[in-house]
């Protein structure tokens, strides 16, 4: 199950009759938007791209990262489930989830993977997931797991710069891309998935929006979004939109307005292609703000395309 995922464009089911079919590795909340912030690398040369030919992806990725938005969310606990039924071969726990830092690197070094379970499904293929929460793996080595059978929770431990699920299927030893498993190339057309049901492809998106008496910083929009209790005497009104795979030359625009109208309005361009970021727009308070709805709007786009939309309703009194 992966419900919560950011709905755009749905991939077909089919595949080949000599491929097994694969559950979705996690099971999202109703009210938690999760998303795929990395694909598999299908780029052979020094270069990255994602089975679309898209930038969702890093040199030499080899799995598919299923993200969770903060370590809030991480904290309710989101479970990871067993993909397929098999027997787990391998598991590691204990390491911390305090995600990968300069600080944290050399104590990494051998152990990327974090917490991890390994699940060996027969004739070759294997499932791995990684970087789930310190503590919470359940399941034993030798253990027969059936399909969607809790392994553990979505962490940040090992190598990982924000929590989500590294999910890594290989067949004898190959990492093999479920979204496009029978093409040699990015972007070759529809040839099937090795998903049991339609899984969502997003080219990047709103994570979520907040308000805020102050802007933030990022380590804090990572945290819990970045949102603070807004009320009549806050020193400013602030909205701050925290987005996924952002491209150079997309557009974020930032819309806020009060019960007198519009308090801020203001169009981003994005230099540079991101894995995560934040931007905030807002005014200081000019005496005490007056009670009533405030709304707050975010939209991405990206040519002449509406890549994803947030919104916000508080209610000052």
């Amino acid at each position: 199950m992966m419900r919560g995922l950011l709905p755009v464009l749905l991939l077909s089911a089919t595949h080949a009759v000599a491929d097994p079919l694969f559950g979705g590795p996690f099971d999202c909340p109703d009210d938690v938007t999760c998303f795929v912030q990395n694909y598999v690398d299908r780029d052979p040369g020094p270069g990255y791209a994602d089975f679309t030919c898209g930038a969702l992806s890093y040199d030499g990725h080899t799995g598919t990262d299923f993200a969770v938005p903060t370590r809030r969310a991480m904290h309710r606990g989101v479970p990871v489930l067993a993909a397929r039924a098999g027997i787990v071969t391998g598991l590691r726990d204990g390491m911390p989830d305090s995600g990968f830092t300069t600080g944290t690197e050399a104590a990494i070094s051998g152990r990327e993977c974090g917490n991890g379970v390994v699940i060996n499904h027969g004739q070759g293929w294997v499932t791995q997931y990684c970087h789930l929460q310190n503590g919470s793996i359940a399941v034993a080595n030798g253990q027969k797991v059936a399909a969607g059978e809790r392994l553990g929770l979505i962490g940040q431990s090992g190598k990982a710069a924000f929590p989500h699920l590294h999910f890594t299927i290989r067949k004898n030893g190959t990492p093999v891309d479920p979204f496009a498993p029978n093409s040699k190339q990015c972007g070759a057309g529809d040839e099937g998935t090795l998903w049991a049901e339609p899984v969502t492809y997003q080219a990047g998106g709103l994570i979520g929006v907040a308000l805020s008496d102050h802007i933030p910083n990022f380590d804090r929009v990572k945290q819990d979004g970045g949102g603070t209790d807004v009320t009549t005497r806050s020193p400013a009104i602030v909205l701050v939109a925290h987005a996924f795979g952002a491209r150079k030359g997309d557009e974020l625009s930032l819309l806020l307005e009060g019960p007198e109208g519009v308090i801020v309005e203001q169009t981003i361009q994005l230099d540079k292609t991101q894995a995560r970021l934040f931007r905030a727009s807002g005014r200081k308070a000019r005496g005490p703000w007056p009670t009533g709805g405030y709304h707050g709007h975010a939209v991405l786009t990206r040519g002449d395309a509406e890549i994803s939309a947030a919104s916000i309703f508080h209610d000052l009194r």
